[in-house]
Order: structure tokens, then sequence, then C-alpha cells
């Protein structure tokens, strides 16, 4: 009986299969199982796009309230945003002028508690909301301001006056063009557009300045020491 001996590899074959074997190994697993050497140093602290400025998640619908305008619909608002604004803001100084003429003649009818307190508070309130839809800086706050007064002006007027148009009328083109503003949002020549342009520069740039961890290379495995074994 003949008995054949395997013939032996030479360590240069051995090193180039070994080598065929690694370039062909699927290294996806050990890819997501290779450590952050970021996450491993203690005193380098892994950057974020959270800690730099506002959260994607929260970025991405002030853009498109505050930055999704175009020119024509953005010139509008401004022009919506100055006529409120302008002709609100003698309203709330008559109103703090006389504190004690408007609370009798309008919060007492109403039955709202602290007459004069409201009083001056509705008249800082359109003065304020009126400066920051001019502006436009914090336009939803300033919004809010005039709804809400325009709001009780014209549950006065019908309770005193019932639903005649005539009387109601301008309350009511304040109150319309305020509650859009809110829903519409300022347009971009706002500060609010600027500021929120500003903060997604900054992101974007955070997401660009972080180290790039270097990926796995099969290869350099491939073609580690060809020295004979």
């Amino acid at each position: 009986m003949t008995t054949t001996l395997p013939t032996p590899v030479s360590s240069a074959d051995r090193v180039t299969t070994f080598a065929d074997f690694a370039a062909r190994a699927d290294y996806s697993l050990l890819e997501q199982l290779q450590p952050d050497p970021r996450a491993q140093a203690p005193g380098l602290a892994m950057p974020s796009v959270r800690r730099q400025g506002l959260a994607p998640t929260l970025l991405r619908p002030l853009r498109s309230y505050l930055l999704g305008q175009g020119l024509a619909a953005s010139v509008g608002l401004l022009a919506l945003r100055l006529a409120v604004g302008v002709m609100m803001i003698h309203h709330g100084q008559d109103k703090l002028a006389d504190p004690a003429g408007f609370a009798a003649n309008y919060v007492v009818p109403l039955h709202l508690p602290f007459p004069m307190l409201m009083a001056k508070a509705a008249g800082y309130a359109e003065v304020l909301g009126s400066w920051l839809l001019i502006v436009g800086l914090l336009v939803p706050l300033g919004a809010l301001a005039l709804i809400g007064t325009m709001a009780l002006a014209a549950h006065h007027h019908i309770l005193t006056s019932g639903l005649n148009i005539y009387v109601p009328e301008l309350v009511v083109l304040y109150l319309g063009g305020s509650v859009a503003l809110l829903l519409l949002g300022p347009g971009r020549f706002s500060f609010d557009a600027g500021i929120v342009a500003g903060l997604d520069a900054n992101g974007d740039t955070a997401v660009e300045d972080q180290p790039k961890v270097r990926p796995f290379q099969p290869q350099l495995l491939a073609g580690t020491s060809s020295k004979p074994m």
C-alpha cells in the first residue's frame, strides 16, 4: 500500500493564501464592533450638533416657518407687519395715557377682574406687540399679544352694538392681520429669520467640523508581514 504525503506548502504560498482570504473576508461585523477611539479617550469629548446648536428636529420646522417664504411673500409679510404694527401703536398709547377711562368704558362692561390692571396690561401688550411686529423680533409673541387684545375688543363691540359690521370692522382687520402673521411667520426680512439662518449655518459648520474616524480597512490586514512564517 502506497501512502501519498501531502505536498508541503511554502511560506510564500501560505502568506498569499492568507492574503486572499483576508481580501475576501466580510468585515462588516468587525467594523461595527470596532471601538471609537474618541469614546475611549477620557479627555476627548465627542462633539455633537445638539451641544453646539439647536437640535435638527427643532431647527427644521423653524427653518420652514421663518425661511420658507419667497421674495414676494416676504415683501408682503413685511408690509403687513408694518401696517398692523404702526397703526396699533397709537391704540396702546391711548390706553396708557388714560387707563382709568379705558377701564371704565371697556373693561368694566366685560366684567373682567382688576379693571385698572387689565387696562394697563392691554396698553403695554399693544405697544410692545406692535414694536415686535415692526422690527420682526419674536413676531409670534407680538402677534399673540395683539390677538388677545383685539379678540376682547371684538367681544366688547358685539356685546354693546350687536352684529353691526361697521362697528367692529377695524378690530377685525387688526385681528385678521395678527392671525395671518402668527400662522405664516414674519418672512425673510426680519430678525427672527436672520437668527435662525445664523443658527442653521453654525449647525452645518459643526457637522462638517466633527473629526472623522478612519474606517476599518481590511486591506491593511491582507498586507501585513510578508516574511516567511
